[in-house]
């Protein structure tokens, strides 16, 4: 079974960047929000086990969108991606529920190591 990811980011090439380091064996792309509040509106559509969220969104900015979606569900799986600039920003996001984050740029294997986590996948 195909575990289902959301991919929120604002920008075409991070979300590329992250489609393109997921295994489509292992992970289906369920949808990609390109704002927070499309986010958090996707999530409670599609349901995903994983949703990869930029802190740095127009509309409404992750951390405001990951408050939203762990009220919604508060088991929900979610991996935070930002530059290094906002360290207090991941610190308050790991707080308010993120399971871990990426720091931009990233390789792909910084993505498949989060999301290994996550889901509790030993690295094949």
């Amino acid at each position: 079974m195909k575990r289902k990811i959301l991919l929120a980011d604002d920008t075409t090439f991070m979300r590329e960047m992250l489609k393109s380091a997921l295994d489509p064996e292992k992970f289906q792309i369920v949808g990609e929000a390109t704002d927070g509040a499309m986010a958090v509106e996707y999530y409670k559509e599609k349901k995903p086990d994983l949703m990869i969220l930029d802190i740095n969104m127009p509309k409404m900015n992750g951390i405001d969108a990951l408050t939203e979606v762990i009220k919604y569900d508060s088991k929900a799986n979610v991996i935070m991606c930002s530059d290094q600039k906002y360290e207090n920003m991941i610190v308050m996001a790991i707080k308010r529920g993120a399971k871990d984050f990426i720091i931009k740029p990233f390789t792909s294997s910084d993505v498949i190591t989060a999301v290994n986590k996550v889901f509790d996948i030993d690295d094949e």
